[in-house]
């Protein structure tokens, strides 16, 4: 018995990536029912099969929970401010001001909208941060160039930790002016700790990566390709690329966790990735 559908997406890109998933022994791992998550035991690691026919271990990205602490000034500040704007948008729902509010806060978006008016929604709260006039100063005093997107990078590890866990940047390849070049503008989350807390593959796709992409390019001209590692939960950002058209995008084709309660595990693909391909 498993919690997480094994398909692992791989990213279509050519960043200079280190690490892989490590098989290692599985005690706890939480599932979910109708009356909300529990952690059960089990005696082992999930096996596949790969290509080869040669049998690897791959542990459960759920089966421990990361631990954090909000208790300093930014995660504080910043799960407040987000949740505010959030429940704004919302029509002014409640929220406790702790990560999980937040998160809750976030599960009531996707509840009775359509994929559109889900990441209509998210912009909306993204550009809601934003002070007047922001986006049009961006593109002028920061225009796409190396550096530019070298310190996007470095600020992303620096202000989103209490969003998104521990990052490291890296270097990425990047195709600008007509020729390759590596730029250290690439992020590793080394465990994304909000798609840990969502276990939903559609809150990761519609709320944080299709809606951050369009936003980064929209808003400040900086092209912004994000590849989440379902399998592992680790997740790469890779300022200065451009995403590849969501259809093509390797996420779009992605199945459910097992343990989801939004979407569905009966299905091959997530239905809350493309709510209109879902009702086809």
């Amino acid at each position: 018995m498993t919690v997480l559908r094994a398909s692992k997406v791989s990213a279509k890109t050519t960043t200079l990536r280190t690490g892989t998933a490590q098989g290692r022994h599985v005690a706890k791992v939480w599932t979910c029912g109708p009356s909300g998550w529990h952690r059960t035991r089990f005696g082992a690691p999930h096996v596949v099969s790969s290509a080869s026919s040669e049998h690897q271990e791959v542990a459960d990205p759920f089966a421990t929970k990361e631990v954090y602490d909000d208790s300093d000034i930014l995660s504080k500040f910043m799960i407040g401010y987000f949740s505010k704007v959030t429940s704004k948008q919302l029509g002014g729902l409640p929220y406790d001001g702790t990560y999980e509010g937040y998160v809750e806060l976030s599960r009531e978006i996707m509840k009775g909208r359509n994929t559109a008016q889900v990441q209509e929604l998210v912009a909306g709260i993204l550009d809601s941060l934003l002070p007047p006039q922001s986006p049009e100063r961006f593109k002028k005093w920061f225009p796409l160039n190396k550096r530019n997107a070298e310190i996007n990078a470095w600020i992303t590890t620096l202000g989103f930790k209490w969003l998104v866990g521990p990052s490291d940047v890296q270097d990425a390849e990047i195709e600008f002016q007509g020729e390759k070049q590596v730029w250290r503008s690439g992020v590793k989350i080394k465990k994304c700790r909000y798609l840990e807390n969502s276990g939903c593959v559609g809150m990761c796709t519609n709320m944080c990566k299709l809606p951050t992409q369009k936003f980064f390019l929209e808003k400040f001209g900086l092209p912004l390709t994000m590849n989440p590692d379902f399998e592992t939960l680790e997740c790469e950002m890779i300022f200065g690329q451009a995403p590849p058209p969501v259809e093509e995008d390797p996420v779009y084709n992605q199945p459910c966790f097992s343990a989801c309660n939004i979407g569905s595990d009966s299905k091959q693909v997530c239905p809350k990735i493309d709510t209109d391909r879902s009702q086809n």
